[in-house]
């Protein structure tokens, strides 16, 4: 009987491919959407996620996301050290910075300033020159896609390419000079800003004049410390905010659900999607499914019964929603290979398989409910009729 509905289902190569297409179109769209939707939610944290040495960071109660600076005074960085429990704390300024290219034009950068002595939070991968390099006079360290694309130096010839920014070269940060002394990679974020790497009291000199600059108080805790205690201990005794790695990236990821309409846009493709493909493959299996109603009535009146007519059609609708979940993932697995070097966010999670597969699954079983009906209020009797 496996045979037969297999033989069914595919000898109407039109329909079959029509169901497999609706359900790959669905299938694409509830991976593809999702999958940049987390790859921007991903770049929202990502400055984060590239500081990986410090276990609690500390910052002013208003801070909401990681962008959102609310600079502090230098004496709370002593405060922390005095806290028991805390190994070290180190100064990081994070600010946006405009920087006059050698054309005149002007790019806001992300300027991170590190401790001058330890140089704690550098980028995560060095591609030229060494961390170390920032201690020279005027030195910065700029990622490697920034150096490529927004700072990149006019082309040499008319029509010709950028000329990606290396090591050597000079930018003016706030009317000051500052000499590239080495190319990171780091992970793009949101807005897929440059990032410039210099020493603390370097990046306190290209900001504008304030009275506060301390963006935030990196911290590690001693070993054999308790992590959510030591992160009470500095809220109680400092008045300041204080969160570990994966507290702050979801405070930052719960900023942009609720403030911007991301989530909604995305939802609503997601949906669309769903729908499409479930009234496309709804309605051509269906119609398949009429047109068969004759072999189905036959089956049913040489003695098959509900049961298996009914395993005929799941066998059916299991087949084109493999093939079509299978296509869709593929799909979307060679979209984000291909713009893997491209200002497009992209994060393929396998949550996102589990989530693109139950929509097929309940695509599919709406498409065989539908069918399913039919065949069990058949009468074999109309089959021979006429």
């Amino acid at each position: 009987m496996n045979y037969i509905a297999l033989k069914m289902l595919m000898g109407d190569r039109g329909k079959y491919l029509g169901i497999v297409m609706g359900l790959t179109f669905a299938s694409l769209i509830m991976t593809q959407q999702p999958a940049i939707f987390v790859g921007l939610m991903a770049r929202s944290y990502s400055f984060i996620t590239d500081l990986g040495l410090p276990d609690i960071w500390v910052m002013d109660r208003k801070v909401q996301f990681v962008d959102d600076i609310k600079p502090l005074q230098d004496t709370e960085l002593y405060r922390v050290r005095g806290i028991s429990g805390v190994e070290w704390a180190m100064p990081l300024y994070k600010g946006l910075i405009k920087a006059r290219l050698s054309n005149g034009n002007f790019q806001t950068c992300n300027v991170i300033g590190l401790d001058d002595a330890t140089l704690i939070g550098g980028p995560p991968e060095m591609l030229e020159g060494r961390l170390e390099d920032l201690r020279r006079s005027d030195g910065v360290i700029v990622d490697i896609d920034g150096a490529r694309e927004k700072l990149a130096k006019p082309p040499a010839t008319p029509g010709g390419q950028p000329v990606p920014l290396k090591v050597g070269d000079t930018l003016e940060l706030n009317d000051r000079r500052a000499i590239v002394v080495g190319l990171a990679k780091v992970t793009r974020t949101f807005q897929s800003q440059p990032v410039v790497y210099t020493t603390y009291s370097r990046a306190t000199t290209y900001a504008p004049r304030e009275r506060k600059l301390l963006s935030f108080v990196l911290v590690k805790a001693k070993p054999g410390t308790d992590i959510p205690t030591l992160i009470q201990r500095i809220q109680d005794d400092t008045g300041l905010a204080a969160y570990s790695q994966e507290g702050f990236k979801k405070l930052t990821v719960d900023y942009f659900m609720q403030n911007t309409g991301i989530p909604i846009n995305f939802g609503m493709s997601v949906a669309l999607g769903f729908i499409v493909g479930a009234a496309i493959a709804g309605q051509t299996f269906y119609s398949f499914t009429l047109e068969n109603l004759r072999q189905f009535g036959v089956l049913k009146a040489m003695g098959a019964s509900n049961g298996t007519l009914l395993g005929m059609i799941l066998l059916q609708a299991g087949l084109v929603g493999c093939t079509g979940y299978g296509l869709g993932v593929g799909l979307t697995s060679l979209f984000g290979w291909s713009m893997r070097n491209t200002i497009l966010a992209f994060k393929f999670p396998w949550q996102l398989l589990v989530f693109s597969g139950v929509g097929v699954t309940l695509i599919c079983v709406f498409a065989a409910l539908i069918s399913i009906r039919k065949v069990i209020k058949l009468e074999p009797a109309t089959v021979f009729k006429g």
